[in-house]
């Protein structure tokens, strides 16, 4: 499928009238693997790679370059359209947030999301008028690319749980043209709904980051749009591996290999090749 038959496809996925879920990859692999399973679309994470490569998950610990050679090779391996988890725009300055979506759209992302928090412990997040100006930027450069913005407000995974503020980001991220909006770490059912009321662009919401209990139908009749799980498809891959791990280690035993994949099923969703050209 040709780029702007994926943008067209993700913006579809958004007005449908149940949320659709759009799993994180975190390598080529997880992402065949997700396609495999028949998911619309697909996103990349940042936290799932810096686990990968033995890294912090940050603006600081993880470059542009290797985020987006990272989204290039989940790209080439699914034919799903792909958005990519693009942190902070990787620079302060609406610049540089422009930048990154322009490189993000050339090797084939057809989204990408774009944080206000600014990696300071001290100053968490960016002034709302300048996190509002690199949004601005971010969907001046989207404009034509076959580029789905998503605009993330970090209060709340920032040490900042303050609804008002959220929302106040939210909308004004919505005024200057954000296609999606998110605000990840909402507590509760009823935070998000109050989210989804208060704007007029479909709503991302995280799950697996916390004890959140709630449902795709739950979202749904919250009003949320979109559902993406982080890094936490690439944190159960892991918890599983040292699960096992600590069973040898520990007792000797070798019971865990009966819970996974069989090598035979692996095998035939990596030996599947993807064609660009094929049409739906």
């Amino acid at each position: 499928m040709e780029q702007a038959g994926k943008y067209e496809r993700l913006r579809a996925l958004h007005g449908g009238e149940a949320a659709f879920v759009l799993p994180n990859a975190w390598d080529a692999g997880s992402a065949r693997l997700l396609t495999s399973l028949g998911f619309g679309a697909l996103a990349t994470t940042s936290a799932g790679y810096a686990f990968s490569v033995g890294k912090r998950d940050s603006a600081a610990g993880l470059s542009r370059a290797e985020i987006l050679q990272n989204a290039a090779q989940i790209v080439a391996a699914t034919d799903l359209p792909v958005s990519g988890d693009l942190e902070d725009g990787f620079g302060a300055t609406p610049e540089a947030c422009a930048r990154t979506i322009a490189m993000a759209s050339q090797i084939g992302l057809v989204g990408g999301t774009i944080e206000d928090a600014t990696g300071d412990p001290d100053a968490p997040i960016y002034d709302i008028s300048h996190a509002t100006d690199r949004i601005r930027a971010a969907v001046e450069a989207a404009r034509g690319q076959n580029f789905l913005l998503t605009a993330r407000a970090e209060n709340f995974i920032c040490g900042r749980p303050d609804l008002a503020d959220t929302i106040r980001r939210l909308q004004a991220f919505e005024e200057a043209g954000a296609d999606v909006l998110y605000a990840p770490g909402l507590p509760d059912l009823e935070t998000i709904r109050t989210v989804c009321q208060s704007v007029g662009r479909p709503v991302n919401v995280v799950m697996g980051l916390s004890s959140l209990a709630c449902s795709v139908t739950d979202l749904s009749k919250a009003g949320v749009a979109r559902i993406s799980v982080g890094g936490s498809f690439a944190r159960a891959a892991i918890g599983a591996m040292m699960r096992a791990a600590r069973e040898v280690q520990e007792q000797g035993t070798f019971t865990y290999s009966q819970e996974a994949i069989p090598d035979g099923v692996v095998r035939q969703v990596m030996l599947q090749t993807r064609d660009p050209q094929r049409e739906e």
